[in-house]
């Protein structure tokens, strides 16, 4: 995963209809306050001249390329076959979101650069990034003036998010072990752990931290390529809103108000990158909605996300196959939107 503006509501009443039909001769010189006049009753005839007067929006056509898309782990496609491009370290897949999004959109290869890389954090979009397979060089790199479509996924990996999960596993583990030996289990250790002093939480502040970032590199890519539209990706929900659904999944380990913790941490996530999106004038492509009921939880034949012991060959707390499938259909509809 351009901004648009809804009319607002047509003006009803003699008196309006007469100022509509006013306005609109004097902007586009046609006789319709003249027809308007005749009609002082807001009759038919006045409302028919003033709407034939009003220029109806012409859709804006879906960018043709070239297309460059930046991002982490989750646009890159960490372990979905086949896997491509160089470096080997950046994991992308062939058939990740943008890969999918480029052939609807009919790009050939020279109209379509993919150079996301997982493990990728903000500061990797104006910088190498080192993987096992070697550097991969700054993203923001493939950007020009020519560029006319843009799509970034990344700020998981700054706000740590991959750690909090394995954090939260550790901490609920350490307290059910805590209980087997006749001590009170906390009702949220993980949360518990991330507390600070002054009623927050440490990853509210690195999601914080990150959108700072963010803001920042959006503005060198509208500087690099000042043409191009940018659509800025959120990410697919990682867990339900109700935590007992995870049970068969996940086991009875982690508290239910942790699984919480986790679901309002993502939607934090989300939300700065909406807002920051929106800042720079850039699109917002939400996953979180689409996403609903494909979580990590969700049966092996409908999840987007795969669960901590993933289906064969994949990597776990990461989009498969399907997830990639309904991010490109998110993406594509803001885009021809």
């Amino acid at each position: 995963m351009p901004l648009s503006v809804r009319p607002t509501a047509a003006l009803t009443g003699a008196l309006s209809a007469g100022l509509a039909a006013v306005l609109v001769a004097g902007c586009s010189g046609s006789g319709a306050a003249t027809v308007a006049a005749a009609a002082p009753d807001g009759s038919a005839p006045a409302r028919a001249a003033a709407a034939a007067a009003t220029p109806t929006p012409t859709p804006t056509p879906a960018p043709t390329g070239p297309y460059v898309a930046l991002g982490d782990s989750y646009t890159a496609g960490l372990k979905i076959g086949p896997q491509v491009g160089e470096p080997k370290g950046c994991s992308r897949s062939a058939v990740n979101y943008p890969s999918l999004v480029a052939k609807a959109l009919g790009l050939t290869t020279e109209r379509f650069q993919d150079v996301s890389c997982s493990g990728a954090r903000t500061g990797d979009l104006g910088a190498a990034q080192p993987t096992d397979g070697g550097a991969n060089p700054p993203q923001l790199d493939a950007l020009t003036p020519a560029t006319r479509l843009v799509t970034l996924g990344i700020g998981g990996n700054d706000a740590g998010f991959m750690e909090v999960v394995g954090q939260c596993a550790k901490e609920n583990l350490v307290d059910a072990l805590k209980g087997l030996v006749g001590s009170d289990r906390a009702a949220s250790p993980c949360r518990d752990s991330y507390a600070v002093a002054d009623g927050g939480d440490q990853v509210q502040r690195k999601v914080d931290s990150a959108g700072e970032r963010l803001g920042t590199q959006l503005k060198e890519i509208k500087r690099r390529a000042p043409q191009a539209r940018v659509y800025v990706v959120g990410y697919p929900v990682l867990l339900p809103a109700d935590p007992a659904a995870c049970v068969p999944v996940l086991g009875p380990t982690v508290t239910g108000a942790d699984l919480g913790f986790l679901v309002e941490k993502e939607q934090q996530l989300n939300a700065m990158l909406k807002r920051r999106a929106e800042a720079a004038g850039a699109v917002f492509v939400d996953l979180a909605a689409p996403s609903a009921g494909h979580d990590m939880c969700a049966g092996e034949d409908v999840r987007w996300v795969e669960p901590p012991f993933p289906a064969r060959g994949l990597a776990p707390i990461h989009p498969n196959a399907k997830g990639q499938e309904g991010a490109a259909a998110a993406v594509l509809k803001a885009v021809r939107g």
